[in-house]
């Protein structure tokens, strides 16, 4: 068993909802193992240290047991994934000036931003496999899995908006 890092946030839909009245139900489902933020009504937030076999295991169960007692729950995004070069850089321990010169000045091989601009952000996942393949780097095994399965489940929340009639032309056009 490993131990996993990471931060599931969601809306509840209901903005009525106080989840300070539903701190011991999450408690008794399963998520004794998670800091619980609330910091706005009809939102919520919770990093779990959660031991598993792997972190699809660790971070779907994770899920399953806040829809146990908010079922009509929608996640809005599982961390860490998207992340800047100050991100990046706090996430791997060193400068944002050295990340910023291996993946912005670096070589053709560096990974694409999701979103290019002010500030550009790329997916967590996409720049550890990067630097642990192609600059040897050593990058912690968990926090890649993790990075891995949080970056699939933001881009499967985001894929089932997608139209179905246009789903498998959209799919070819961007591959």
């Amino acid at each position: 068993m490993n131990e996993y890092d990471f931060t599931l946030k969601f809306h509840l839909h209901n903005s009525q909802i106080d989840p300070n009245d539903y701190i011991e139900q999450l408690h008794e489902s399963g998520c004794d193992d998670a800091l619980i933020g609330i910091g706005k009504k009809g939102y919520i937030a919770l990093n779990f240290m959660r031991e598993a076999s792997s972190a699809y295991e660790a971070i779907s169960s994770a899920i399953s047991d806040v829809k146990n007692v908010f079922p009509q729950a929608s996640l809005i995004e599982a961390t860490p994934d998207f992340v800047g070069l100050t991100d990046a850089a706090k996430i791997l321990g060193c400068t944002r000036q050295n990340i910023r010169n291996l993946i912005v000045k670096g070589e053709p091989k560096s990974p694409l931003p999701v979103y290019e601009g002010t500030p550009s952000i790329w997916h967590l996942a996409e720049i550890l496999l990067w630097l642990k393949e192609d600059k040897m780097y050593s990058i912690d095994d968990s926090l890649l899995e993790v990075a891995k399965i949080n970056m699939d489940f933001n881009i499967a929340r985001g894929w089932h908006k997608i139209n179905p009639d246009l789903q498998e032309s959209i799919m070819t056009l961007v591959a």
